[in-house]
C-alpha cells in the first residue's frame, strides 16, 4: 500500500485560524445584523473571533483532563496566522498599499484580548497548545485591495467594521471571497506569495522563538509552485485534506486534485499530513460529530494510519455567543475521553511531531 504506516495509535488535533480577526466583536456582529447583513447565516462569521482568556482557559482545562499512555495531555496544533491588516493605514493609502501588524499587536487593541498572548504561552508550556504556521494572514491581499478600490459596497462596509471574512452565505451579492491567501498560479503572483511566506515564517519565529516545521495553506488552496519557498524556509511537512485546490490563474480557474496517501512527499519534498477525522460542531450543530470522529479514528487505526482530527478555532470560541462553547466543549471532552478509553495506548502528538515520526520511520516515502 502507498503511504506511511504505523502500528502506533497516534492522534493529532489540527486547529486552523488562530491569530486572525474574522468577526472583530459582538458589537460588530450586531451592527452587521442591524444593517441587514445576515452574518448569522455563516458559522465562521457567527462565532469565530480572536480567543479571549476565558476561551483559552476553558479549552486548556479540557485538554489537560485527559492523558495518553505516556502521561501527556491532549495537544492542539494551533495553526496560526502571524499578522492582520492595519486598516487605518490601508485606508489612508487609498487602498493602494497594504500594511500589516503581528497578531500579538492586534490582541492589544481592545480590553477583551489584551494580555491574552500570555495564555498562549502558558498553554505552550503546559504542552496543550502548540502553534504552527498557517501563513501571514487569511487574506488574498491583491484581490481585496482591488475590490476596495473598485468601490464594492459590502466589501467596504466590512472593511470599515474591521474585517474581510464575509461570504455568499451571508449575502448573495458578495462577489469577493478573500480567505484564500494563495489563490493564484500566475508566476508574478507566486513571487508575491514567496514574499508573504517569508514574512509569515519570519514573524512566526520572532513571536514564538522557534521555526514552524509544518505549514497549512489557507482554504487548502495553493499552487505547487510555492512549495520550494516553504522548503527553503525550513518547512518539512504540509497539512491539508486529501483534496488540494490548485489555482491555475488569478482566482478564476481551480483544479481539484486528490493525494490520498498519508506520508507521501510532494515533488518539492514536503511530507503530506492528511486530515482524516473531523470535529466541527459549530458548522453543523445537530450532527453526531463525536460518533463520526470516533468511527473515522477507528478506520485510520485499522489501516495503520495516524488519526489527524480537523477542529477549527471557531468551535472553541464563546466571546460572540457563549452558547457555542457551552455546546462544543462538553462534546470535545467526551471525544477525548472516549479516545483514551477505547485506545489506552493512544499517543497525543502535534503535527510537526507526527511529521518527524514519519520522516524517521525509514519507510520509503513515495513522491506523488
Amino acid at each position: 500500500m502507498f503511504g506511511w504506516r504505523t502500528k502506533r495509535h497516534l492522534v493529532v488535533v489540527e486547529s486552523d485560524d488562530w491569530g486572525t480577526i474574522r468577526m472583530p466583536s459582538r458589537e460588530v456582529y450586531d451592527e452587521f445584523l442591524r444593517r441587514g447583513v445576515r452574518v448569522d447565516h455563516d458559522s465562521y462569521c457567527q462565532y469565530d473571533n480572536l480567543a479571549t482568556r476565558h476561551d483559552l482557559e476553558n479549552l486548556f482545562e479540557v485538554l489537560q483532563a485527559v492523558k495518553d499512555k505516556n502521561g501527556h495531555p491532549a495537544v492542539i496544533t494551533a495553526n496560526t496566522l502571524s499578522a492582520n491588516p492595519v486598516f487605518d493605514k490601508i485606508k489612508e493609502s487609498g487602498f493602494t498599499q497594504y500594511y500589516f501588524e503581528p497578531f500579538t499587536e492586534t490582541l492589544n487593541h481592545d480590553a477583551a484580548h489584551a494580555g491574552v498572548f500570555g495564555m498562549w504561552k502558558a498553554g505552550m508550556e503546559a504542552g496543550v497548545f502548540h502553534p504552527q504556521s498557517h501563513g501571514r494572514e487569511h487574506l488574498y491581499v491583491k484581490k481585496w485591495l482591488r475590490t476596495l478600490r473598485e468601490g464594492d459596497a459590502i466589501t467596504r462596509m466590512a472593511f470599515d467594521l474591521g474585517t474581510w471574512g464575509l461570504t455568499s452565505n451571508v449575502d448573495p451579492s458578495i462577489r469577493g471571497y478573500y480567505m484564500g491567501a494563495f489563490d493564484s498560479g500566475k508566476d508574478a503572483d507566486i513571487r508575491e506569495f514567496e514574499g508573504i511566506i517569508d514574512d509569515a515564517l519570519r514573524l512566526f519565529h520572532d513571536i514564538f522563538g522557534y521555526e514552524s516545521r509544518s505549514f497549512t495553506p489557507t482554504t487548502y488552496t495553493w499552487s505547487p509552485k510555492i512549495e520550494p519557498c516553504l522548503v527553503q524556509h525550513g518547512v518539512r511537512y504540509i497539512q491539508s485534506t486529501f483534496q488540494q485546490k490548485v489555482p491555475l490563474d488569478d482566482d478564476q480557474t481551480i483544479r481539484i486534485t486528490y493525494r490520498g496517501f498519508q506520508g507521501t512527499r510532494t515533488k518539492a519534498g514536503l511530507i503530506r499530513l492528511f486530515r482524516n477525522c473531523f470535529f466541527e460542531p459549530s458548522t453543523k450543530p445537530n450532527y453526531d460529530w463525536v460518533g463520526d470522529c470516533l468511527r473515522r479514528i477507528e478506520i485510520a487505526f485499522k489501516w495503520h494510519k495516524a488519526a489527524n482530527i480537523c477542529a477549527h478555532r471557531l468551535n472553541f470560541i464563546g466571546s460572540i455567543d457563549p452558547a457555542n462553547t457551552d455546546r462544543n466543549l462538553p462534546l470535545f471532552r467526551q471525544l477525548l475521553q472516549e479516545i483514551v478509553r477505547r485506545w489506552p495506548d493512544v499517543e497525543f502528538v502535534s503535527s510537526d511531531q507526527l511529521g518527524k515520526i514519519i520522516e524517521e520511520s525509514n519507510q520509503h516515502l513515495w513522491r506523488l
